[in-house]
């Protein structure tokens, strides 16, 4: 391989892993947090208890929305597991004369609600939860979600670039794994990043390629419109349901639904996720039960449906094309549902893996240059650019995250608009963190925020055991390791936090070494002829 073009891909490397690299920071961070949302769902809700027996929830749920809706177009509700807080309800009203009969959009304050463990509505604080980091990492936040999505999926292909451009520009890549020096500046940076690189390197192609596959009709979207007339028949492809069914407007009670989710998940061989009823306490109802996405590696579920009055299955979804299914294994690889404990783990440190890499490309571009400075302490506009950027990214994010946790903690429950101010506080602390890396030197910014996220995080558990009857000690006795572990992550995090903090602080850049010019080497070859 020639040296120019080894060169060439070197230049690729480092600015399409800059331009957009603080994106990817963020991306990967809350990315990585996002593998255990279903955990911080239940930990952000501390007085929710654990869901021992769904079926009883169940039919607290049906009950519940059998009182609260029994007119309405469609229920849907998220099965509780031993994971999540609880049975997440959403209802559609409805149509009102004029108004189409369509699907709806739930999620809105007044049509959704929570089913605690004990089968009744659950009297919790209002959150996002862990759900906050898995829309951000491609939706962001403030500005609108096409915007955000055309903005990660592009800074999502100039991480693949990065990455195989990186592969081709280190021909010694797997040697310098296993190459750690300490204390030795520049080249400790570049043995950092090609450790953390070189470590996941398989997860870091899978996490990239896949999730472009997740963005590939938003990124590429001319097989689509070249092969469909819609959105409607895309839809209908891709997710086939059963046929539609017209109200008959003869009451018919509805089946236990405990009934129709044994069957299903006998049938299926697998829980179910996801049930939906269309048209409640009428003659023509229909029950249609998804399979769980945490039973399989896809994420195109088998489907069923059942008649709502006889229980007599109806329909059931047919075997999804090959182009279908491959995109279905593609979106589970990335999202990795289909993991269990172990491949949880593995994923959430293969994504900090990630997260140091981007991080560690970030300094090292800063660190690499300020050598070659003509004067360290002036630097150009483009390098205090990048370094500030870094600080307030880098350094902010962290610390507006731990600022998030807490908010959840203290902000009042009957606040209104809670779960909005709890994300507030995290862009409110974040932004103060920014402004700091500004207005002061990095060299001051640097151990602060990281002094500052490590207390708040070693501190959280702490309050944990104090303030709730939900501390890592009491998880740990009923045996509820979900709980206790985030509690113990965040506790090791902050640790880290800490004494990042305290070596960024001790840290004395070398000694800057003076080259002598050609005009002062003359004189001394004179003397040396003489």
């Amino acid at each position: 391989m020639s040296k120019g073009f080894r060169q060439s891909q070197a230049f690729l490397h480092t600015w399409s892993g800059l331009l957009l690299g603080w994106i990817l920071f963020l991306v990967f961070v809350a990315g990585t947090i996002a593998f255990w949302r279903e955990g911080l769902n239940r930990w952000m809700r501390p007085e929710l208890a654990r869901v021992e027996q769904p079926m009883r929830v169940l039919a607290g749920s049906q009950a519940f929305l059998a009182g609260k809706a029994p007119d309405a177009k469609s229920w849907i509700i998220a099965v509780a597991t031993d994971q999540s807080p609880g049975a997440q309800l959403f209802w559609i009203p409805q149509p009102k004369p004029g108004e189409t009969g369509g699907r709806g959009r739930p999620g809105r304050r007044d049509t959704q609600a929570l089913i605690g463990a004990d089968g009744k509505p659950a009297n919790a604080r209002d959150t996002r939860g862990g759900e906050f980091f898995y829309r951000f990492h491609f939706d962001l936040q403030y500005m609108p979600v096409i915007w955000a999505r055309w903005l990660v999926g592009f800074a999502t292909m100039m991480m693949l670039v990065a990455i195989m451009s990186g592969i081709v520009t280190h021909k010694k890549i797997f040697k310098d794994f296993f190459t750690l020096r300490r204390a030795k500046g520049q080249r400790s940076w570049l043995d950092g990043h090609n450790a953390t690189a070189v470590l996941a390197l398989p997860f870091h192609l899978m996490i990239t390629y896949t999730g472009l596959v997740t963005l590939m009709a938003l990124l590429m979207p001319w097989a689509v419109v070249a092969n469909y007339t819609s959105e409607r028949t895309v839809s209908e492809a891709l997710f086939p349901t059963a046929a539609v069914v017209e109200r008959s407007g003869r009451p018919a009670p509805l089946i236990d639904l405990r009934t129709i989710a044994a069957d299903a998940e006998r049938r299926l061989g697998a829980p179910a996720s996801f049930i939906e009823v269309s048209d409640p306490g009428d003659a023509s109802a229909r029950v249609s039960v998804s399979q769980s996405a945490h039973s399989m590696l896809s994420s195109r579920t088998p489907r069923l449906t059942y008649d709502g009055v006889s229980g007599r299955l109806v329909w059931r979804s047919p075997p999804p094309g090959a182009a279908a299914e491959t995109a279905g294994a593609m979106i589970g690889l990335h999202a990795g549902r289909f993991a269990g404990y172990g491949g949880r783990w593995l994923y959430f440190l293969c994504g900090i893996a990630g997260t140091l890499m981007v991080a560690s490309g970030l300094v090292l571009w800063t660190v690499k240059r300020r050598e070659r400075l003509p004067d360290p302490t002036r630097p150009h506009f483009g390098f205090q650019l990048v370094e500030r950027l870094n600080v307030a990214v880098v350094g902010g994010f962290p610390f507006g995250i731990a600022c998030f946790f807490w908010a959840n903690r203290l902000l009042p429950v009957a606040l209104s608009g809670r779960a909005a101010w709890e994300v507030h506080a995290l862009f409110i602390t974040w932004g103060m963190a920014a402004l700091a890396a500004v207005v002061a030197k990095p060299s001051r910014v640097w151990p602060t925020l990281f002094a500052a996220t490590g207390l708040l995080l070693v501190t959280l558990p702490l309050y944990d055991i104090i303030a709730t009857d939900r501390g890592l000690f009491a998880m740990i006795a009923i045996g509820d390791l979900m709980i206790a572990g985030i509690d113990a992550t965040l506790l090791a995090f902050g640790v880290t936090f800490l004494l990042l903090a305290r070596r960024v602080a001790n840290y004395r850049p070398p000694a800057r070494r003076v080259r002598p010019s050609r005009t002062h080497a003359v004189p001394k070859l004179l003397e040396s002829v003489e």
